[in-house]
């Protein structure tokens, strides 16, 4: 990476050129859209699908499309052998007027943590199918999502301990919550790979898979989930990360505030029609 994090950065060009299909084109991600189904590719394979800065900056870009795509759902992964290896820590800033840690401050500050709470705040399901290795924020980027897949040779491995750094990209708040505590501590403080199966024992996945099956069972949980009330799906997922936050009287009340937007929606009225008539519903996302 040439320059300062900040000149690469602003390199980057948001308002990005648009294939003949009308996907946005970048440099280290595919964004292609197969019906009503985004899918967000890491595409550094050469590298293990390693993040730069700049990668992150582009994920937060097309996360930024996908209503104008029409996207009610987004999967993820990654090219090749991995999903993602970490952070590239070969791409770091060659500005030598600020120290190391004030640079991955910034990096994190301005490019990382950004686009986790965006990814965080989507209306859509996210589905990550992860086909390798998830370390480090890539392992953090796996686990945000509302449904993880892993080929069951894949495995997740928040590997900052043995580098003598600590767990970023929102990993400490997830871990802590998807698998408690002594987990947690486990997968932090010895740095140890954790195999797809043991994942889906713990609880931290959803599901681990044949190898050849993934993306063919990420697609179909994909298409099935953007064929739902996805406006109901939305707040859902929404609704989950705010409940681990509130008292019991405020879940109540954001609830009961959730469920009177979904009543309005034309989703719902498809779906009591659809139950009265003993039919499947055609769910719109609105």
């Amino acid at each position: 990476m040439q320059g300062t994090l900040a000149a690469t950065l602003s390199s980057i060009t948001l308002e990005t050129k648009m294939s003949q299909d009308s996907t946005p084109m970048f440099e280290t991600i595919r964004l292609e859209m197969t019906g009503s189904v985004a899918t967000l590719t890491l595409n550094r394979p050469q590298r293990l699908n390693a993040a730069p800065p700049a990668m992150f900056v582009e994920i937060a870009a097309a996360l930024k499309q996908l209503p104008a795509l029409g996207a009610r759902a987004l999967l993820i992964t990654g090219e090749g052998r991995a999903f993602c290896s970490g952070a590239d820590l070969q791409g770091r800033s060659t500005d030598t007027t600020a120290s190391r840690g004030a640079q991955t401050y910034k990096s994190l500050s301005e490019s990382y943590s950004p686009t986790m709470v965006a990814l965080s705040k989507l209306s859509v399901p996210v589905i990550a199918a992860v086909n390798g290795v998830a370390a480090g924020i890539g392992c953090s980027l796996a686990l945000a999502a509302d449904f993880t897949l892993a080929a069951r040779s894949a495995y997740f491995l928040e590997a900052f301990v043995n580098i003598g750094l600590v767990p970023d990209g929102g990993a400490t708040w997830m871990l802590a919550r998807q698998v408690g505590k002594a987990r947690a501590t486990e997968m932090m403080m010895l740095g140890e790979r954790i195999a797809a199966e043991k994942a889906e024992q713990w609880g931290l996945i959803y599901r681990a898979v044949d190898d050849a099956d993934l993306m063919t069972q990420a697609h179909a949980l994909a298409e099935r989930l953007a064929n739902g009330p996805t406006l109901a799906l939305g707040m859902m997922r929404k609704g989950l990360a705010r409940a681990l936050e509130q008292t019991y009287d405020e879940t109540l009340a954001m609830e009961a505030s959730h469920q009177a937007l979904a009543a309005d929606s034309a989703d719902a009225r498809e779906g009591g029609m659809a139950f009265l008539e003993r039919r499947k519903p055609a769910f719109k996302g609105a």
